[in-house]
């Protein structure tokens, strides 16, 4: 009887053993849940030198942000700077864009774009760009990101013309068809430093090489917390016929820190 009751409770003893450990093993294998994809942002406040049609020192803030999906990206930014020389204001610019991109597949998109400029010491009132484009990832690795970009672009700006005073005497506005070539390169040297480098080249379909603007950037970013981090640019804007007797080439190098939401 002790024997039969002994065999019971080693048998009882067993099962639990076993549940128990097909419960450990389940568990285990159970795949954690995916981080739920959010927006990216990232805000900067900087101080810049500028050369060119301003010769200054200068405040800059910015904010971008982006965000992934499985078949679709979003991309907007938005920058500013204000500055005075001696109490006269000598810098005032607000830069935008917003980009939508639709992959076909893992490397391929379509997308649409949208940037906005003002500069009110080169009397540029506004320019907004609007282009249509087709993009490809040359590189697309988990540490370094290489994309080009093409597609048309359609143009309207105003700015003023101005005597030898630098006097507003007339206001001019266009409207006309370009062309759109972007190319941008990200890579992490570290876990905590990445770099960036971008072209834009925008020239006018009928002018091909008479008529453009030409955009470069280039910048380093490291990070000294989780959230803060450090991070110098370079930003160089050439525009072939800036009018109102405005130069042509406008360089800024931008040293700040940065804040990753």
């Amino acid at each position: 009887m002790q024997n039969k009751v002994g065999s019971v409770q080693y048998i009882r003893l067993a099962v639990a053993a076993a549940l128990a450990f097909s419960t450990i093993v389940a568990n285990a294998q159970t795949p954690a849940p995916e981080a739920k994809k959010t927006w990216d942002t990232t805000a900067a406040l900087t101080l810049a030198i500028t050369k060119g049609n301003s010769d200054t020192v200068l405040t800059t803030a910015s904010v971008d942000t982006k965000r992934k999906w499985e078949k679709d990206e979003a991309l907007f930014g938005l920058a500013a700077g204000y500055g005075e020389n001696s109490g006269t204001k000598n810098t005032k610019f607000v830069n935008g864009f917003g980009q939508y991109n639709r992959l076909f597949n893992e490397r391929l998109y379509g997308g649409l774009r949208l940037d906005g400029n003002y500069d009110g010491i080169a009397n540029l009132d506004y320019r907004l760009r609007l282009s249509p484009l087709l993009g490809y990832y040359l590189i697309k690795e988990k540490k370094t990101s290489l994309v080009v970009e093409a597609g048309p672009s359609f143009v309207v700006e105003q700015y003023g013309e101005t005597d030898n005073n630098n006097d507003v005497t007339n206001t001019v506005n266009k409207t006309y068809v370009g062309l759109r070539l972007g190319e941008k390169l990200e890579h992490k040297l570290t876990d905590t430093t990445k770099l960036w480098q971008s072209v834009e080249y925008i020239p006018a379909v009928d002018r091909f090489t008479q008529k453009y603007v030409l955009t470069f950037e280039a910048g380093i970013d490291t990070a000294i917390t989780k959230k803060w981090s450090l991070r110098v640019t370079v930003q160089d804007i050439y525009n072939s016929e800036p009018g109102g007797g405005n130069k042509k080439n406008d360089m800024r190098l931008l040293a700040g820190t940065a804040y990753k939401f």
